[in-house]
Order: structure tokens, then C-alpha cells, then sequence
């Protein structure tokens, strides 16, 4: 049976925004305050993914391994930007670690997945890296955030306690353990939570794109399965590097707390 991909016209883009209507009326009635968020997002959600579809058009035309690199290290200098701008405490300059740490990380996991796991040849096939690599990013990201911003957070909160320890004779590791525990937890947990619910309270969306396009869905579930996996591993690795680079910066060279309560 021949299956056939069916395009979406712009009057069922238009028929779509009736949800943003509807979002935008309950906001107004029950003084939400986020129509004016709900119109921005909705109109960026156009424009971007547009401008998305065709630089992804160029970019899957590209035959050059470092013109493909050169694109994954710019979409995680974007990802780290906004985790620096996420992240409101800016007592401490952490953009540079937390870029680093995705880009070693990140980079691992996609070159692990299409070079061993799917068996690209090459392994830089924009086809398939850009949008792995960009998955593997844009789920990381959300929890490196978390992470950062619970790390900096009790860290701050818990300043009375760490202070003591310090005293006592432990180094800025032995008096940060715990909360440094805590920050990987917190952005751990989402990921984990996907992996206990997927197929069973929710398709995800590669496995849902890739059977509308016309995939057989036992293909489509080895991926998704890659997929999970390899999200989770990168959510660790990029989380653990960059918090444990947080930390080191949240001391000075005489193991002294530099983060000021508010």
C-alpha cells in the first residue's frame, strides 16, 4: 500500500488558531495576563519554525562535515545563551562552562548516534545529525536549567549551613554534596518521568511524524527508543558537567562561598 505525506494548506494553519482564540479569550475573562504572551508566542511560533523549515532545506544540502559542526555549535551557543538568560541569578558569570559542557557532551551523544547506533555514513550526514543532535539539545537544555538555577538557589538558602561545614574543616565538594545531589535530581527527573510514561500515556512526537509520514511503526518505535535513550544520557552528561563547573565557580581559590543572599 502506498502511503502519501498530506500537506497542510494555509487554511487549516488559519483554523488552528481558533485554540489561541479560545487560550486568549479564558486569559482575558479570568485576568490571566497572557494574551499578550499567548499573540508573541503564537506569531514566533509562524516565523521561526518558517524561517526553521527553509534553513533546514539549506543546511540538508550542505556536503561539508564542518559547515555541519559549525551549525551544531551555533544551535548550542543559542541553547546556552538562553540558559544564561533563563537562570536570574547573575552573581556569577557561567556562560562559558555551561556552553562548554553541552558542546563536549552534546556532541558525544549525537556522534555516538548516528555513528554507531544508526550507522550514518558519513556520520556528519546533516539529514540526520542536525535534527538528532537538535532534539538532544533542546531536551537537555530545559533540565541544565533547572539544574543551574536549583544549584545557585540553595546554594544561597542553604549559605548558613555550607559556611559551618566550612569551618568545621570540609572543602567547598564535602560542604556542597548534597545540594549538588539535589540540582542533578531536579534535572534528572523529567527525562526519567518520559521514560516510565512513553507508549503507554503518550506517543512521542518523532515516533507520531515519523508514522503520519508513512513509516512502519515497529521502525518508528526502534528510533523513538534510540530516541529516549539517548536524550536521557545526554540530560545526564551534559547536567553533571555543568553543574559540577557551576559549583567550582560558586567558591574562590580559599574555598569561601561568593554567592551574596538577596
Amino acid at each position: 500500500m502506498e502511503h502519501h505525506i498530506i500537506d497542510i494548506g494555509p487554511y487549516q494553519l488559519a483554523i488552528c488558531l481558533i485554540f489561541v482564540v479560545i487560550s486568549g479569550i479564558a486569559s482575558i475573562v479570568y485576568s490571566l495576563k497572557l494574551e499578550k504572551d499567548l499573540l508573541i508566542g503564537t506569531v514566533r511560533t509562524f516565523v521561526q519554525l518558517f524561517i526553521l523549515g527553509y534553513v533546514l532545506k539549506f543546511v540538508f544540502a550542505m556536503s561539508n562535515m564542518f559547515l555541519v559542526i559549525g551549525v551544531f555549535a551555533f544551535m548550542i551557543f543559542f541553547a546556552a545563551w538562553t540558559i544564561y538568560g533563563r537562570v536570574k541569578d547573575k552573581q556569577i558569570h557561567f556562560f562559558f562552562p555551561v556552553f562548554v559542557s553541552m558542546l563536549l557532551s552534546f556532541f558525544l551523544v549525537a556522534f555516538l548516534v548516528t555513528a554507531v547506533v544508526v550507522n550514518v555514513k558519513p556520520w556528519w550526514e546533516p539529514r540526520y545529525f542536525i535534527p538528532l543532535g537538535g532534539m538532544v539539545i533542546g531536551n537537555s537544555m530545559n533540565a541544565i536549567a533547572i539544574a543551574i538555577e536549583r544549584l545557585i538557589g540553595d546554594l544561597k538558602s542553604k549559605r548558613g549551613e555550607i559556611e559551618m561545614k566550612l569551618c568545621l574543616g570540609a572543602d567547598s565538594r564535602e560542604a556542597s554534596k548534597l545540594l549538588l545531589q539535589k540540582a542533578m535530581q531536579a534535572g534528572m527527573i523529567p527525562s526519567i518521568n518520559s521514560m516510565m510514561a512513553v507508549g503507554m500515556v503518550f506517543i512521542p512526537g518523532m515516533m507520531t511524524g515519523q508514522i503520519l509520514s508513512g513509516s512502519d511503526p515497529l521502525i518508528a518505535i526502534k528510533y523513538q527508543i534510540v530516541v529516549m535513550i539517548m536524550l536521557t544520557g545526554s540530560t545526564a552528561l551534559g547536567t553533571l558537567i555543568t553543574v559540577l563547573l557551576v559549583r567550582n565557580r560558586c567558591f574562590n581559590k580559599a574555598e569561601q562561598l561568593v554567592l551574596k543572599p538577596d
